[in-house]
């Protein structure tokens, strides 16, 4: 995560790593360097440009062999940027289909990537992640820009998350050949959000991909209704994050204007801490401490939703969305809320409803029955 004041030479790093990609993917994909016509963001979207053996969790290490993949994506502004991730391919019974796994909330710091960093290699992302392959997918579980590379990490940005995520097929593709274009998605919390979008913006942005399916677990969405319930309760850091991962889309929006001194006097803690250490800090404030006036302007509440929002466009594949009734992050009327939003769509929803699970929980209570989901959905 970059500050404020570092997010102006983030952008023109990203100006610079553009004009270098469209090398980089013409030599990819043609053998021979760009002249007059460079490629698109369409056309580059998904290229390797960078492969090594990862070190995964125990419990995944006798399932699949991993590879960390750096790759190319595009950013919400249009541009073409690298991201990190994994590919895991499956020891056993491979099928030659992929899933994606989008992980939940993890920081906004480099030390807070999953390829890298087995402290946010969640345990329930381990879990759902050994059920795919035990169905013989090949996951690939994508890092999202920011996380692991120089930009800041446009958290609970929706477009951002939902472009990685598609491209990190394309990216598994392009290792091996053999996989075929159908695909799934599958994500928990900030994951579930960005498999929304992927499912919205797919047929427009995946191209001869064939998504058949979207499983979200407790998806973050309607953040309009959500973001004003947080200042006073144990979940403040999430919208210090939102605010900050906001900020690196829409340049109007400075949190350094937004939260109140003993909130700006934390900030630290966003460059060298992830989740639970950025919840710990900001979790004693009160809203005044927290935000200037004790809550946040309207015309900031109505961006995180522009940008963090699902169900805005018409999905593109049945859904699958799992909720348990206890989540003390995204509570069940949010979810509840996003399902009517949902309904009016053509696209068929089928709802989980996990009593007495907590945010994590409904993703550990359901790994099983959710890899079996998104398997019948493949084929």
């Amino acid at each position: 995560m970059a500050s404020p004041h570092l997010q102006r030479s983030t952008v023109r790093w990203a100006a610079a790593v553009q004009a270098v990609l469209v090398v980089v993917v013409a030599v990819v994909f043609t053998g021979t360097p760009a002249t007059a016509a460079p490629a698109t963001a369409a056309s580059a979207a998904g290229a390797v440009v960078g492969v090594a053996p990862a070190t995964l969790p125990a419990q995944l290490v006798p399932l699949a062999d991993g590879k960390r993949i750096t790759y190319v994506t595009t950013a919400v502004n249009g541009a073409l940027t690298t991201t990190t991730g994994l590919v895991l391919t499956p020891r056993t019974g491979k099928k030659n289909k992929t899933v994606v796994w989008g992980h939940g909330t993890t920081g906004l710091a480099d030390t807070c990537t999953p390829s890298t960093s087995h402290a946010v290699f969640w345990p329930e992302a381990r879990d759902a992640i050994a059920a795919l392959l035990g169905k013989g997918f090949t996951v690939t579980a994508p890092d999202y820009p920011g996380l692991g590379t120089p930009a800041a990490h446009p958290y609970l940005v929706g477009l951002s998350e939902a472009r990685s995520m598609i491209d990190s097929v394309k990216a598994a593709r392009f290792l091996d050949p053999a996989l075929s274009v159908l695909y799934a998605l599958d994500g928990h919390s900030q994951g579930g959000q960005g498999a929304l979008f992927a499912g919205q913006i797919a047929p427009s942005y995946d191209g001869p991909l064939l998504l058949r399916g979207v499983a979200a677990i407790a998806p973050v969405s309607n953040i309009d209704v959500l973001a004003p319930l947080i200042p006073g309760t144990p979940g403040q850091g999430y919208l210090v994050m939102a605010l900050y991962g906001l900020s690196t889309v829409d340049p109007s929006v400075n949190p350094n204007t937004l939260l109140a001194a003993p909130a700006r006097q934390r900030a630290t803690v966003l460059q060298r801490g992830c989740l639970y250490e950025i919840l710990d800090a900001y979790a004693p404030l009160t809203p005044e401490q927290l935000l200037v006036g004790g809550k946040l302007p309207d015309s900031v509440t109505a961006k995180l939703a522009r940008y963090g929002n699902p169900a805005q466009t018409a999905p593109s594949a049945p859904i699958l969305i799992v909720q348990g009734t206890d989540d003390e992050a995204v509570p069940l009327f949010v979810t509840e809320i996003l399902l009517e939003q949902l309904a009016q769509y053509r696209q068929p929803v089928e709802f989980w409803r996990i009593e007495g699970a907590n945010h994590d929980g409904a993703v550990f209570q359901t790994v099983d029955r959710v890899a079996n989901w998104i398997a019948a959905r493949l084929g």
